[in-house]
């Protein structure tokens, strides 16, 4: 056991020196390993206590403090604790697309004062969000959407002077919008560097504060769509001259829609559709960046068609149904980018030049001018089909192989495992489904994002899009490995991260747009012919530690081994080790062996002749060895003058002394057999066996 206790040190030495050689802060693994000890679906190579020095998927680090948590896409499950805060250094925290986190998100959190990134985009999470975001003065990506997050939208988000994408969209949002105020509270008006609002569909009340838009301002994207806000648009959103995309459909504003708004020169596309305005169809001529205008489903006075409608040049999309147009629609000239018209439910009688066929989508449907005789017939006046287009990539000069279960043929023409979701656009600026110009646009750009962050993808494919319940525009994109049928934990975290984070950059007819990832669960190795992601540093150091290890559990074994000889030999030197130590039993102590005892070796077996070295006990009481050299001298007149100088008598060999304990003595010997055995030497009484039987 002593032996035991010994080696004990040696391992915590041996410990140490691991966690010296180890590249992780030992508060940060420590505090890694409590966010994560409950969380299902970790990542298979989270093994070890370095996660620095390991590689682990979706950790990034620096100085061997962890400073990136990137695990979009992992279909983690868990919730996300205080412990979130020991991780310090983290800069950038991704947990998106994983349905299974639920729960809030701590306070603690606005502890991670380094944080700049933060995308929890697709999770499960609910509850408030906390105060203390605001907090974190270096944040520069702040996606919360796609939860169920409730509550109101927190004043201290107006703390964030860094942030450039504010995205809370897809949740159960309320209250009104927060601006600062007197008594020197935040609000949303304070960020001066966001370029992106985005807040649609939510359950937000009240009205756009005036004071929400400034000419400090740089926003692009303005989305507060499909909420339940009241009164006007605010006079103030022209003073912002970035602007290029305004989203307030699907509210009750009411009021007029600002004269003043023409001003915004980089103005693409505006959703006003489906509110309660009125007064004068608002006059964009002059705004020839506008694509996309809808004005649909309002209480404007009635008027003729505009004359913007057909001459602004760049506009793909106009939609004004249901606000009481009337008059003559004149088609002798219009703009050649032009895709659809959609006039429907409104008062128009006649169509200039009567058998003029447009090359766009013209609707009609609903307007006197459709109610005439044979007019139903004409393209024009039938209900169109919701989505008609039946988009999918193609295949590049293949045929397509018979794939097994689950794995699809890519475009070139390859059974695989891809990584799925939904490509999502918020502000689509075109109409025209069926042209697949569109889409090879999109499909180029993201394989061109793919190369050259060096991600194997062999092929990417786009297909049924659609518009959803939000007017939101859908494609389902799958993304295929390269070298073989699936991709490995890394591509699927980096394919990911781009996509949640923003940093593809998708053509402007498709911006502003978000992504939207399915569970992967086909992770396969790495590609075939691929190098090992682990660097140089981290081998060495593996193999330095396990040198360590090998070396001072040796030097351990044979410490071990030695103490244990010592132990041994120590015992076999000790002519009293083997006697039964058990003061209740009777037997007779047993010398193990026979051997020389000088008187210096009794003495120090003995403590010096202690009466408390008790050698055995009986019915009659306990004697110990004191006692009995008492017995055997009684007066001590017998003894050698010198006393005894080197050693006591020799017994007879083979001497057997049996008696019973008597009260006060271990062993009675008549005197006369005494007397008989033992013999007076000068220089020493010596014995050559000294075996007591009792």
């Amino acid at each position: 056991m002593d032996q035991q206790h010994k080696v004990i040190p040696l391992l915590l030495l041996l410990f140490q020196v691991l966690l010296v050689a180890s590249q992780t802060d030992s508060q940060d693994y420590s505090g890694l390993n409590s966010l994560t000890e409950s969380w299902s679906y970790k990542p298979q190579n989270w093994v070890g206590p370095d996660p620095c020095g390991s590689g682990w998927d979706g950790i990034r680090c620096s100085n061997s403090r962890i400073t990136q948590l990137r695990l979009p896409g992992l279909n983690l499950g868990g919730q996300l604790s205080s412990a979130i805060q020991s991780l310090s250094e983290l800069d950038t925290l991704d947990l998106s697309y994983n349905t299974g986190l639920t729960g809030t998100v701590p306070q603690e959190i606005g502890n991670l004062k380094k944080l700049k990134s933060l995308s929890l985009v697709g999770c499960g999470f609910s509850g408030r969000i906390p105060d203390s975001i605001g907090s974190l003065k270096q944040l520069t990506f702040l996606a919360l959407n796609s939860n169920n997050f409730s509550g109101t939208i927190p004043r201290s988000l107006g703390n964030l002077s860094n942030v450039d994408w504010l995205d809370l969209a897809e949740n159960q949002l309320e209250g009104t919008i927060p601006v600062s105020d007197d008594q020197g509270r935040p609000g949303l008006d304070l960020l001066l560097k966001a370029h992106h609002f985005h807040m649609g569909s939510n359950k937000l009340t009240g009205t756009i504060p005036e004071k929400l838009f400034n000419s400090n301002m740089i926003l692009e994207h303005v989305l507060f769509d499909h909420n339940q806000l009241e009164g006007g648009i605010p006079r103030s959103l022209s003073t912002v001259s970035t602007l290029e995309v305004v989203r307030f459909d699907k509210n009750g504003l009411t009021g007029g829609v600002p004269a003043n708004l023409n001003k915004l020169g980089k103005l693409s596309e505006i959703y006003l559709s489906h509110n309660s305005l009125n007064g004068s169809l608002p006059d964009f001529s002059g705004m020839n960046s506008l694509t996309y205008v809808d004005l649909s489903d309002n209480d404007f006075n009635a008027s003729d068609i505009p004359s913007w409608v057909t001459t602004l040049p760049g506009l793909t999309t106009v939609i004004l149904g249901q606000n009481r147009l009337g008059g003559a629609l004149n088609l002798s000239r219009y703009s050649s980018s032009l895709q659809l018209m959609n006039l429907e439910d409104n008062e128009i009688t006649e169509l200039d030049p009567e058998n003029n066929s447009p090359t766009f989508e013209l609707r009609l449907a609903n307007n006197p001018l459709c109610r005439e005789s044979g007019a139903s017939e004409r393209s024009y006046c039938k209900v169109p089909v919701p989505n008609p287009s039946f988009y999918s990539t193609p295949t590049n000069n293949c045929l397509p192989s018979p794939c097994g279960s689950d794995q699809v043929s890519s475009p070139n023409c390859k059974c695989a495992f891809p990584y799925s979701g939904l490509l999502i656009s918020r502000a689509l600026s075109f109409s025209n489904f069926s042209n697949a110009s569109y889409y090879r646009e999109l499909e180029q750009s993201l394989m061109d994002t793919f190369r050259n962050q060096s991600i194997p993808v062999d092929s990417v494919s786009l297909s049924n899009p659609f518009r959803n319940t939000i007017d939101n525009f859908e494609l389902t994109l799958d993304v295929f490995p390269s070298q073989t049928d699936r991709f490995n934990t890394t591509g699927v975290l980096t394919i990911a991260f781009l996509l949640s984070n923003q940093i593809y950059k998708p053509p402007e007819f498709f911006s502003p747009y978000i992504f939207k990832g399915a569970n992967y669960e086909y992770y396969g190795g790495e590609p075939k012919g691929s190098k090992s992601s682990s660097h140089v540093g981290v081998i060495v150091g593996a193999v330095v530690a396990v040198v360590v290890f090998v070396v001072l559990a040796f030097f351990a074994g044979m410490y071990a081994l030695r103490q244990k000889r010592r132990a041994r030999r120590s015992a076999e030197l000790n002519p009293f080790a083997n006697w039964e130590q058990n003061t209740n039993s009777g037997t007779a102590p047993q010398l193990k062996g026979a051997r020389w005892f000088s008187f210096d070796d009794l003495r120090k077996y003995t403590s010096n002749f202690s009466e408390t070295n008790t050698i055995g006990s009986g019915g009659y009481g306990k004697s110990s060895f004191a006692r009995f050299i008492k017995e055997i001298f009684p007066l001590g007149s017998w003894l050698p003058s010198n006393g005894l100088q080197k050693s006591l008598c020799r017994v007879l060999l083979n001497l057997k002394l049996r008696s019973n304990f008597y009260q006060g003595s271990i062993i009675r010997i008549s005197s006369v057999l005494w007397v008989s055995v033992l013999r007076r030497v000068n220089k020493c009484w010596c014995m050559s066996t000294f075996q007591m039987a009792l």
